[in-house]
Parts: structure tokens; sequence; C-alpha cells
């Protein structure tokens, strides 16, 4: 009978509004939560087969979770290192375990990570954050074994990801092997002219030592001036750095430069410190210290000209010993241990999963995802790669919920679930009517 199909499609009508309230309910009640999706209610006629086009069945109405997992919600700063955002396409890997191989992979765009007791970083739901190991130069760790092609690892597999752990670095120190100097020598200095200055450098235990430089005028024409070292001492107590027949040698000429007319340097014809690796005075292994004065025909580095003798700057790329201090991500998802001697290491590279449908991936507890078939395969590149966002660090990508939509869809819900409890009212009403049709 019509009536009762009439009554049933009201019953559809109450389901589907009910389920649709919920859905604004979820979106409402997230709308300060960080990094989620807007759901969508979307509705469908439900068409009954008994149909024909002399005789109508009544059908109903069904409504079905859409979410728009795909939106790009506001970036906001935030003052964290460690609050991380997508900007763009893509999702942060994660995972229920600290060892990726026995939890479940998931897909958030919740970066508000904080580090644990452990040392990992953790979003607020317990996921742990995955990348790939680099190496100290910021290239691929493709194995996990500090052997890199510096090549990037297959997309396609989640298998060379590791948890992310920050706080059991240890400290590290980089020994000198270039010092650069930029200064003008006195085009108006005589034969015999000596001007002086002293730079640090540093061994490979992180320890300083004082180089003493002098240049002297050799030549007048064409001018030529010759760069020595005259004494290397401990930066901390003044000592020798330096025994036998290395600190016999000393002055040790570094590097002799003849210069043109107009005040460039012609050529040069340089030499290295060779130095003990590390603590100089008992060490047997040496490096080398090149001094590099810049570029022939170029103000680039050493010059001549008219003027006193000044330094422009005095650059080494040795650092002492430093500790782990904090970490720092950049667009590309470099993951940086910063030291409190000034050096960075690049420890992990941070990949940005991508998929074909990612509306069609499914939601968890704890604003993340997993993978399904619907959603396509999942791709792993690195951040500003193919089809993957940037990562923007010191920001958080907030709810993509829109306050006002969410009230005046509530209000239309709540209009259509009333409207259809009226169907089911007025089939009764009409159901009492045939009743008393016999009386």
């Amino acid at each position: 009978m019509s009536i009762y199909g009439a009554m049933f499609s009201g019953v559809s009508g109450l389901n589907a509004n009910s389920r649709a309230m919920g859905i604004i309910s979820d979106n409402i009640s997230n709308l300060n939560t960080i990094g989620y999706k807007h759901t969508q209610a979307r509705f469908s006629t439900l068409v009954n087969d008994s149909a024909s086009l002399s005789r109508y069945a009544p059908g109903g109405v069904k409504s079905n979770p859409f979410q728009m997992v795909d939106r790009q919600g506001l970036l906001q700063a935030s003052q964290s290192a460690t609050d991380l955002a997508v900007s763009g396409n893509g999702f942060f890997v994660v995972n229920s375990s600290s060892t990726p191989t026995s939890g479940t992979y998931m897909y958030s765009r919740a970066g508000q990570f904080n580090v644990d007791a452990n040392g990992y970083l953790v979003n607020n739901s317990g996921g742990y954050l995955l990348g790939w190991p680099t190496m100290s130069d910021g290239s691929f760790d493709v194995d996990q074994n500090g052997i890199s092609d510096g090549a990037a690892p297959d997309p396609t597999s989640l298998a060379n990801l590791q948890s992310i752990q920050v706080t059991s670095l240890s400290g590290t120190a980089t020994p000198s092997s270039t010092v650069n100097l930029a200064l003008n020598l006195p085009a108006t200095a005589n034969v015999s002219d000596t001007q002086n200055l002293t730079t640090i450098v540093y061994d490979s235990l992180g320890v300083g030592h004082n180089v003493a430089l002098e240049w002297t005028k050799t030549v007048a024409a064409p001018p030529t001036w010759q760069l020595n070292a005259t004494g290397v001492t401990r930066a901390d107590n003044g000592a020798s750095s330096l025994q036998g027949a290395t600190l016999a040698a000393l002055p040790l000429t570094l590097n002799t430069v003849v210069f043109n007319g107009d005040g460039t340097p012609a050529s040069f014809t340089p030499a290295t410190l060779s130095v003990p690796t590390a603590d100089w005075t008992t060490a047997a292994a040496t490096s080398d210290i090149a001094f590099n004065l810049g570029t022939a025909n170029q103000a680039d580095g050493v010059t001549q000209f008219a003027s006193s003798y000044s330094i422009t700057s005095i650059n080494q790329n040795g650092v002492t010993f430093g500790r782990f201090q904090s970490i720092e991500v950049n667009e590309e998802g470099t993951v940086n241990a910063l030291f409190d001697n000034g050096g960075t290491r690049a420890i992990y590279k941070l990949p940005v999963a991508t998929f074909a449908n990612p509306n069609a991936l499914r939601a968890q507890s704890g604003n993340a995802w997993t993978h399904t078939v619907n959603a396509g395969n999942v791709f792993l590149n690195p951040a500003g790669t193919a089809s993957a966002g940037k990562i923007s660090p010191s920001s958080l990508e907030a709810s993509t919920v829109d306050l006002g939509e969410e009230f005046t869809n509530m209000i239309i819900t709540q209009r259509a679930y009333s409207a259809s409890s009226r169907i089911i009212t007025t089939a009764d009403q009409m159901l009492e009517e045939l009743v008393r049709i016999k009386r």
C-alpha cells in the first residue's frame, strides 16, 4: 500500500537526516582540531523496483558521509619548531609503534608533534612521525647502514622509514680543512715590510689552535707577497701545538701571491699547513689545512690597493665540540639537528605521502587515515617534488570546518527531519481515516 510506503519513506528521511546531524555535530565539535577535514553528508534517492509508468511505489532517501580530505586548511604560525604543516598535497606518515614494522602505518595532516620521554617525535594521538634517515651531507641513507648512493628510496615502499628520534644524538666536532681570507695589503709597502694576523682552527677533537700568520712583501715588481705560518698554539692554554719536525719547519710558507697592476691577484702558489688530525702534540696522522685567498684576477679575496692594511673576513670550516640543542625542519622536509657550537647535521628527511584519491582513505581516531584500495597506491616523495606539497615549519593547519556553513546545514537538516516526521504523522492520520470507513 502506498500509504505504508510513504510512512517508510518518511522513516528513511528520519534516518538519513539523523546521520547528517551526526556528521554536522562531529564537524562542529572538531572546529579547533588541528588538521581536521570537514565531512559532508551527501543524500541520494532510494528507488523501489516495483514502480512503473502507471504505478508509483515510494522508495526513500539515504545519506552517506563524504570526507573532504583533499581540502587545504588555513596555515597558522606556531612558536614550536616541531609544529609542522603540509602546504599543498599530501600527508605526514605516522605509525602506532616506534618500531614501524610492528605497528600500523597511518597518514595525517595533524602536525602538532612533540618529543616524548624516549626522544621520539609523536603527535597528540601518540602517532610516531616517520622519515628517511640521512647522511651528514643530507643525502639518503638508503639501506640505513651508513651507505648512500644519493638517490631517494623507492617511493612506493614504506620499509625504509624510521621513527624520528632526536635526543639520542651525540655531540659533534668538525676539524678545519679550509681557511678563507679576504684582506687588503698596502700597495705602498716596501720590500720586507710585514703584516700580521691570527686565525683559529680546530682539530678532529674540537680543540682550538691559534695559527699566527705573517704577510711579507718579497718583490717590488711585480708586487709579490708571501704568507707564512709563524706559530701554532693551543687556544685554551697557549702551549705549542706542534712538535718535532713540524715545529722546526716554522715559519712555513703557505702561499705566494703575485699581484696585477690593478690590485687584483694575478697568481697563487699555494701550500698547505699539514697538522695532526687530533691532539696536535701527539697524534701521528696528519691532515692538511688549505688557505684560500680568492680568485685570480678578481677582488674577492686578497687585494693590494693604495690603502691601509685591513681585514675584511676570516672564515674557516671547523667547529669545536658541540652538544645537541634542538631541531629544525625546512621546507624540503630535512630535519636538522642544531648544536650549541653553531653546527648543524641533517638527520632525517620527511616523506610526503600522496594518493590518487585521498578522499577514499579510511578515517581513524586521532585525526589520521589508513590506506584503502579505492585511495590508490601510496607514493612517498620528498617535500616539494612530484605532486607532494611543501613542509611549512613552525606552522599548523587549522580545521577546514566553516562554522557558518555548519549552522546553516544544521537548520536545513532540522527542517528536513521535521518534514520527514510530518510524513509519518500524516500517513498515520490517513490510515486512521481508512480504518474508520467500516464504522
